[in-house]
């Protein structure tokens, strides 16, 4: 397909204009399955999920509707939006993501996961929060969501980089009232996920486990 201009780029993928409507998020690393990810998008947005409407995927593009809006984390920088606002928004948007039934599994304990639900992938947008970047999402316990959600943040709370306090307070924020949403095998399982993801750094590994520390002490 035919790109325009570029817009930004992620670890894996970059995004392209195609007009005022519609982008091409085209992936460069070739792990991921943009059909399954639209197919899942769609099934999240027919139940009432903020997410971009999609147009068409093949494996490596998918083209989908044009957002307006910065991400949470861009807010963060410009002053826009608060951690604790951060927090609550991940929060209920957690909540609202798995009040959604399976699209495959029978079993009402499974429910659709994002797997990589944190400020960069939430875009605020005058019609509200969506969310982004649905490559991870599969169907499972949603304790195993709320642990990535966590060891996300929780890796850059414990890092060097400028967001680490802010990324601290939007943890807590998120976790406050809602410790029950996250489990001891959720957790486990989300650090030995984030272990063995390939777009991850040596040393952005090594914060696993002081990261681990951080939610357990705010969430067990």
């Amino acid at each position: 397909m035919r790109t325009g201009r570029l817009l930004g780029s992620g670890r894996s993928a970059d995004v392209y204009e195609i007009d005022e409507t519609w982008v091409l998020r085209r992936d460069r690393e070739g792990w991921g399955d943009a059909t399954a990810e639209a197919t899942v998008m769609e099934h999240v947005r027919r139940h009432g999920y903020p997410v971009p409407g999609v147009r068409a995927a093949t494996r490596g593009d998918l083209v989908m509707e044009r957002l307006t809006g910065p991400t949470m984390l861009e807010a963060f920088g410009a002053g826009l939006f608060s951690a604790e606002e951060a927090g609550l928004t991940l929060a209920r948007l957690l909540r609202k993501l798995h009040a959604v039934p399976a699209r495959l599994s029978a079993d009402p304990a499974v429910r659709v996961l994002h797997l990589d639900l944190h400020p960069d992938n939430v875009m605020l947008t005058p019609d509200g929060p969506k969310v982004i970047d649905w490559a991870d999402a599969e169907e499972g316990p949603p304790g195993l969501d709320w642990g990535m959600s966590a060891v996300i943040l929780a890796q850059v709370a414990v890092g060097a980089e400028a967001h680490a306090g802010v990324a601290g307070e939007t943890l807590a924020a998120m976790l406050d009232a809602n410790t029950d949403c996250v489990t001891q095998d959720g957790l486990t399982q989300a650090v030995r996920r984030r272990a063995a993801n390939p777009t991850m750094s040596a040393q952005e590994v090594q914060l696993l486990g002081e990261a681990e520390e951080l939610v357990r002490t705010l969430a067990f």
